[in-house]
């Protein structure tokens, strides 16, 4: 008897989006001895499948040649998966060190989406901190050691932190990721370099936009 067809795969009904790299380093000019935490935002759609989403790294100290870099090379690994590219996923990373009194303090908040495109990619994040409003506020936060800071950094990633707050910049961090992704085509999303020049990428994303 010949042998029965072997049934053809089921179609998948999620793609993969694997992710690993590093925060690399940031540039603070005005501090020293600085360490950076980081989360994942995203949208209902999307659930972590391994890796981490969150983590704290080291206290590091700014190099002392000319740069005056603070390397941390703190690496992150996680994989998501979903059923649409809407609500793609973004790191947030926020940066504290000591204050005058040696206190932990905020000095900044920022916010990327991971690379749309497989490969290596290196993004560099501009940092804000929230401000006092009031003179009297931040002689207040001064004397006592308190900087406004956000309860939950993930509201960098949605936007309100810099809309309902005023905010100064500050620093630099930057991250290096490297960006896998499986089965989106067979979902029907392409996201080759050649084709994030096509605007039906860009409504696929939710309007998200490369950084």
């Amino acid at each position: 008897m010949a042998a029965a067809a072997a049934a053809p795969a089921p179609a998948p009904t999620v793609f993969l989006l694997m992710v690993n790299g590093q925060i690399e380093s940031a540039r603070f000019p005005e501090f020293d001895d600085l360490y950076c935490k980081y989360c994942f935002v995203y949208g209902p759609d999307w659930a972590p499948t391994t890796g981490l989403e969150e983590g704290i790294s080291q206290i590091t100290s700014k190099n002392r040649d000319a740069q005056q870099a603070l390397v941390w090379n703190f690496p992150i690994d996680i994989t998501f998966k979903s059923t649409n590219p809407s609500g793609w996923p973004q790191i947030v990373v926020s940066v504290y060190g000591p204050d005058l009194f040696g206190n932990d303090v905020v000095r900044g908040y920022g916010a990327v989406h991971v690379p749309f495109i497989p490969g290596s990619h290196r993004r560099t994040i501009p940092m804000f901190v929230p401000e006092s409003t009031s003179k009297l506020q931040k002689i207040t936060s001064w004397l006592m050691g308190r900087h406004p800071e956000f309860t939950d950094p993930k509201v960098v990633a949605q936007g309100e932190g810099r809309e309902v707050t005023t905010v100064r910049s500050q620093g630099f961090v930057t991250i290096a990721f490297n960006v896998v992704t499986k089965d989106m085509k067979k979902l029907g999303y392409d996201v080759s370099p050649s084709d994030m020049q096509n605007p039906s990428i860009v409504s696929l994303t939710d309007g998200i936009h490369n950084h």
